[in-house]
């Protein structure tokens, strides 16, 4: 192992824009292995060649712990296809979330693909990062974040680092990041991309993600970028008490429904359904198949 908002709701479906968006919100969204650990002879696809040098980082202190610095990495590389991308999630979705919206304005998606697909880094679809894995689409990505509603003294964790796309955007709220990958050579290169680009204060973990993290427990908030059956037990003992975990919950290979868990003060659980959703399954290492 390495270690490196009030918002508002979205508008309702109405009319030609809801039979627009369906589709979209049932593309495939994933972070977690969808088979078994590939073997070693396949390699992952290389990041995109095109990833610019960090150009300059926003360092601020650590909250509760000033000696430390959290660093937000900038470029100003695809400035114009961010803030495309950011239009098509305020203007087209109804995302109406200021801090979201600059979070992804600010975090270039092209450093987390492919070289192959560096040139569609910025459409709204997911993309292939290889092992039979994608990044999920930007406004996927967003509207979890959204959920979230995080604040900078949150401990966050996410199950299903992929890209690490993810993990990054959750570094623009709170430097507080764990993110957990069962794929070896994913994880490993996600920690590759988080060094090259200076995100100082990410932790990458790979193993079972069913199993939290619970050396760091417990979390504010938890995001799974992978689709369990029911909600692993683990992750809701993890959760802080007040805290909220968004998780897409379902049979596999099929529609599943992407959930908001909140764990009130006295340890029960409340959960609201808010859209369908198809993501890749959650695989343990010991898969019960």
């Amino acid at each position: 192992m390495k270690s490196y908002t009030t918002h508002n709701m979205l508008r309702p479906w109405t009319g030609r824009l809801g039979a627009l968006l369906l589709p979209a919100l049932l593309l495939l969204a994933a972070g977690c292995r969808e088979n078994d650990v590939p073997k070693p002879a396949e390699s992952p696809p290389a990041v995109a060649a095109e990833s610019p040098p960090t150009e300059w980082l926003i360092e601020t202190p650590v909250p509760g712990d000033p000696n430390r610095v959290w660093t937000r990495p900038r470029s100003s590389e695809r400035q114009d296809d961010r803030r495309r991308m950011v239009e098509v999630l305020r203007d087209v979705y109804g995302l109406n979330d200021p801090p979201v919206l600059r979070a992804m304005q600010s975090v270039p998606r092209h450093w987390f693909v492919p070289e192959t697909q560096a040139r569609a880094a910025y459409i709204d679809s997911p993309l292939p990062i290889g092992f039979g894995q994608t990044i999920s689409q930007p406004y996927i990505v967003a509207y979890m974040t959204h959920l979230l509603d995080l604040d900078p003294s949150e401990k966050v964790l996410e199950i299903g680092t992929g890209s690490g796309y993810q993990a990054a955007v959750l570094n623009e709220f709170t430097p507080h990041v764990f993110t957990i990958e069962i794929v070896r050579p994913l994880g490993e290169r996600a920690i590759r991309t988080f060094r090259r680009h200076g995100y100082e204060t990410l932790h990458v973990r790979i193993g079972d993600g069913y199993q939290g993290w619970p050396e760091e427990a417990p979390f504010g908030a938890i995001i799974v970028t992978c689709a369990p059956e029911d909600i692993p037990q683990p992750l809701l003992d993890q959760l802080k008490p007040g805290g909220r975990m968004v998780i897409p919950v379902g049979p596999r290979n099929t529609v599943q429904e992407l959930v908001v868990v909140h764990k009130n003060v006295d340890g029960t659980i409340r959960r609201e359904s808010r859209m369908p959703v198809r993501f890749v399954p959650l695989i343990r290492e010991k898969d019960p198949r």
